[in-house]
This record gives C-alpha cells, sequence and structure tokens, in this order.
C-alpha cells in the first residue's frame, strides 16, 4: 500500500506561515523553516505587546486626569478617591479625554466633587 501523505493540509500550513511572513527582509519571508521562527517570534511580541498597550494608555490617561485635577488645585489621587465617593461612573479614558477636549465638562465633574 503506498505511503499517504497529507500534502493538501502541509502545503497550506506552510503557505499559511509564508502568508503571515510577507514584507519580512530576506530569508525570512520565503524559507520555510526561517519565516516559522520569525512569525513565531513576531506572534509572541504582538501578544506582549498588546498587554503592555492597555498600561502605557492607562498610564497617559491617568497623566491627563493628574494634570487636569492640578489646574483645579486637586491631586489625582485625592479626585479620584472622591469621583469613586459620589458614584460617579466614568473611567480613566474618559476623564482623560474630558480633561483634554473638554476643559469646562471637567471643571463641572471637579466641582461636583468637591
Amino acid at each position: 500500500m503506498p505511503r499517504s501523505v497529507n500534502s493538501v493540509a502541509s502545503r497550506n500550513r506552510r503557505k499559511k506561515i509564508l502568508k503571515q511572513a510577507k514584507g519580512y527582509f530576506g530569508r525570512r519571508k520565503n524559507v520555510y523553516t526561517v519565516a516559522k521562527n520569525a512569525v513565531e517570534k513576531a506572534m509572541t511580541y504582538a501578544y506582549r505587546d498588546r498587554k503592555n498597550n492597555k498600561r502605557n494608555f492607562r498610564s497617559l490617561w491617568i497623566q491627563r486626569i493628574n494634570a487636569g485635577a492640578r489646574l483645579h488645585g486637586m491631586s489625582y489621587s485625592q479626585f479620584m478617591g472622591k469621583v469613586k465617593a459620589n458614584n460617579i461612573e466614568l473611567n480613566r479614558k474618559v476623564l482623560a479625554d474630558l480633561a483634554m477636549n473638554n476643559p469646562e465638562a471637567f471643571k463641572a465633574i471637579v466641582e461636583k466633587v468637591k
């Protein structure tokens, strides 16, 4: 009985990796074994940096809220404590956007929590 190899699936698997490696430099884009390693590494970085991106944005929002709160004589921690105490359910992303792009609305929130 002849040996059975699933060449259709094998080819598709290799094509999928090479398609993901499109745009890479040198052999990383067209040699399967090299491309496989490059794509695997890239996926690892992508997974890690999706988490880091969330951290970076949260940090940015905190800086913006802090700057906005200090214009009205409060620190970030005092402001956020009072926001939570007054049951204002705005997250940091929204508060940072208000502080940056709509200072009068942010001022109204600060006045409400004082």
